[in-house]
């Protein structure tokens, strides 16, 4: 019999991200809802049809999303926050208003998908009654079959994982009433069809799995199985191995899927010394899902057939490692890159090619796969990445300052802030003029004069605004960089940018992680012009803006052939490089983001430790060597940082920016429990939502972040950079922050004095 092969999921934005600009449009008001769902629809078909074309077997229905796929699992069973419970479920509007907020309510908190850069919005349960609003899948599945004859795989977020990642004290409630709706969720499939349906639970690969969750998950799932009679179910995870190996095989189901590339080779010695059950299937990830590196087929195919060592050939399917959404949809169109990386490169399409090719030659229907692996060592033996100079020793960069406390006196005697000082993140609207000079510019139709004095243009007139609106430390915008990230890949060595690898990070924002191909370094200065510029326009403080070595790791494609950390240590020089640059310029206060530090965190308690030890050294490492007076900024965005209040303290940064508006407060908790001295702003207003804040509900966020810091120690901002808003929404907003925040400043005063 024939092995066979999947996919878990497909890039929802398009080749040219079509998804994107029609979600965007539809926004404006440029469509009508029927418009938007045709337009959606042939999109959606689009994909499945190039993946049967490519030679996948069981094609994912159900992964293809309007926003995100959490909310959709959420909205189908009827988990709508009470905020929005008067309006329809099954509107579109009540959709994307829970994604994004609308006029008069805020939008639902929005995290990281496990240790990734993909964003999901946070279901909320209190006060929810679990129902099956539509069978979303269902409608999906006959689509696929009925106008493009492709008899799919239902993919849908599972029940535990559901509950697991959402907001609420009645969870086991929920859970024990969300099951009846999937078993009819799954039995009306079935009743139409459906061979297979994969449940995605990645929640197994995290320590949250231990022997009490795996008990009450047995209960669950037999009762789903119980409620189901020809369809089979895939119990799918990925993103590591599972943590109860031995008690997740003997749950009913059909079959298993398992990540065999991001598990440290943990599966692979669970299956030998566990073995498999004969009467499932197991869907093996062997396909790196979530890096852009070609496979080394050969090297790959002996690792397939050590599992077949353990399951039969007609058991076995050959599949990704996760979802497909975590890559750039293909390679082609890329043409400005060295031969050496571009060739190195494997996108989604391409993907999808070597799992077929893979299955093909398992199946004795390829006789060789040297001809694909040929020109993937060519890279590693390169200069590119042979750098001898970058190689230092690390060990000799101090990473120690003076203390928290002497440096905030002479930085208090240097910029004499008032109480409650106001900033923002860092970035301003990024306008279609922006985006249209900086693409000539890279075009190389606009000359370099011509571009810089467009720049600094929209600097100054920033500077104004910012200095009108009365802001206490200012920013330059940053109006001629596209992404944090991608700006600096731009800018160091050993990095290169694509020209069409993008990424959906959340909603409609796609992003183009940088590819980290060789060893960086430092060459010369690359954000000294433009800050420098905007600090002569005024007396008050403007930060420098830097992206730290942790996000720029974990934002990128980093090279495989080295240890993560190893790229870190080389970043964290580079970044050092530049801070030193800002400062002997009379830059006096510099913001290292690092908003990708807790997205890093292993899923594995056990590895926490080392990572956090590794990426504060790094930040410490670029850091450390300014003078006491000079302001340490740094920022970092939605996440729980709970389980790592006390490395974000050891950053030692003299001012941190935390995101509390999504989360509505609950961030501050954290700081009840945890005594944190340094500076701290939880930003008061979301900007991801373009809903203008009230005055009252800053205020109201101010007062309650009073309750467990010093009015000595905390910043006003919004919570993350304002380059998605527009400038009209941006100005106002940030209004309504300052006038909020003069009137907490002076009743601080006041209580102070009396």
């Amino acid at each position: 019999m024939k092995m066979r092969n999947s996919n878990l999921g497909y890039p929802r934005i398009g080749e040219k991200r079509e998804w994107k600009k029609l979600l965007e449009a539809f926004w404006r008001g440029d469509l009508t809802e029927r418009e938007f769902y045709l337009d959606m629809k042939k999109i959606r078909l689009s994909h499945l049809v190039k993946q049967r074309e490519a030679g996948i077997d069981l094609v994912p229905v159900g992964d293809f999303s309007y926003y995100d796929h959490v909310l959709d699992t959420a909205v189908m069973f009827g988990l709508i926050p009470e905020r929005f419970r008067d309006q329809d479920p099954s509107l579109l509007q009540t959709y994307f208003s829970i994604a994004r907020g609308s006029k008069d309510k805020v939008a639902s908190e929005m995290t990281k998908w496990f240790n990734t850069n993909y964003h999901y919005i946070v279901p909320e349960l209190d006060g929810t009654e679990p129902r099956l609003i539509h069978n979303r899948l269902l409608e999906l599945y006959k689509e696929a079959r009925d106008e493009a004859g492709i008899k799919g795989k239902p993919v849908l977020v599972g029940p535990l994982t559901l509950t697991a990642l959402s907001k609420g004290e009645k969870k086991e409630k929920i859970l024990e009433k969300l099951v009846p709706l999937y078993v009819q969720v799954f039995k009306e499939l079935e009743e139409e069809g459906a061979e297979w349906i994969q449940i995605d639970e990645p929640i197994f690969v995290t320590s949250a799995a231990d022997a009490a969750f795996m008990k009450k998950t047995k209960k669950i799932y037999e009762s789903i199985k119980k409620g189901l009679g020809s369809a089979k179910l895939l119990l799918q995870t990925y993103f590591e191995c599972p943590e109860q190996y031995e008690q997740l095989i003997q749950l009913p189901v059909d079959g298993l899927g398992l990540d065999f590339v991001h598990d440290r080779g943990k599966t692979l010695e669970h299956l030998n010394a566990f073995g498999f059950p004969k009467d499932k299937v197991l869907a093996a990830g062997v396909i790196d899902g979530r890096n852009i590196w070609k496979a080394e087929l050969q090297k790959t195919a002996k690792l397939v057939n050590r599992i077949l060592e353990k399951v039969g050939r007609d058991r076995l399917i050959l599949q990704p490692s996760c979802s497909l959404i975590h890559v750039p949809v293909t390679a082609e169109r890329e043409v400005n890159l060295h031969p050496l990386v571009k060739n190195s490169l494997a996108f989604a399409d391409e993907k999808l090619h070597e799992i077929t090719l893979l299955t093909k030659f398992m199946n004795f229907e390829e006789e060789t796969l040297s001809a694909y692996d040929q020109g993937i060592s060519e890279l590693a033996a390169s200069d590119l990445r042979n750098r001898h100079s970058v190689h230092a020793s690390f060990d000799k960069y101090s990473t120690d300052r003076v203390s928290a406390a002497q440096r905030k006196e002479a930085q208090q005697r240097k910029f004499s802030l008032p109480v409650l000082p106001t900033t923002t993140i860092g970035s301003f609207p990024q306008t279609k003029e922006v985006r249209a000079a900086r693409l000539k510019y890279k075009k190389g139709t606009l000359l370099d004069s011509d571009y810089s004095q467009f720049i600094e243009g929209e600097i100054k007139k920033w500077i104004d605004i910012q200095e009108n609106l009365g802001l206490d430390v200012l920013v330059h915008g940053e109006f001629e960089r596209t992404d944090m990230v991608e700006y600096f890949g731009e800018k160091l060595e050993g990095m290169a940018i694509t020209s069409n690898g993008w990424v959906q990070s959340y909603g409609s924002r796609c992003v183009r992680p940088p590819v980290i191909y060789g060893d960086v370094f430092f060459e010369k200065p690359m954000t000294l012009k433009e800050t420098l510029f905007a600090q002569r326009l005024t007396d008050k403080p403007v930060k420098g803006m830097l992206t730290g070595p942790v996000t720029i790791v974990n934002w990128s494609f980093v090279r495989s052939d080295v240890p993560r950390a190893a790229v870190l240590n080389q970043l964290s020089l580079a970044i050092r490089a530049e801070v030193e640059a800002l400062e002997n310029a009379g830059i006096g206060m510099i913001q290292v983001d690092e908003p990708a530090l807790r997205e890093g965190l292993p899923l594995k308690e056990k590895m926490r430790e080392q990572y956090l030890d590794e990426a504060v050294t790094a930040f410490k490492r670029s850091t450390a060597s300014v003078k006491p007076e000079t302001q340490i900024h740094t920022h970092m965005c939605y996440s729980s940082f709970e389980d790592m209040i006390e490395a974000i303290d050891a950053l030692d940064a003299d001012v941190i920016s935390i995101e509390t508006s999504r989360s509505h407060g609950e961030l501050i908790h954290s700081f009840e429990t945890y005594s944190y001295s340094k500076g701290i702003g939880l930003g008061v207003y979301d900007i991801h939502s373009p809903r203008i804040p009230s005055e009252t509900e800053i205020i109201r966020n101010i007062e309650r972040a009073l309750q467990v810091l010093d009015a000595g120690q905390f910043w006003v901002n919004p919570d993350c950079g304002l380059k998605t808003r527009g400038e009209k929404e941006a100005v106002e907003a940030l209004k309504i922050m300052v006038r909020a925040a003069k009137i907490c400043r002076e009743k601080a005063v006041q209580e102070t004095t009396v």
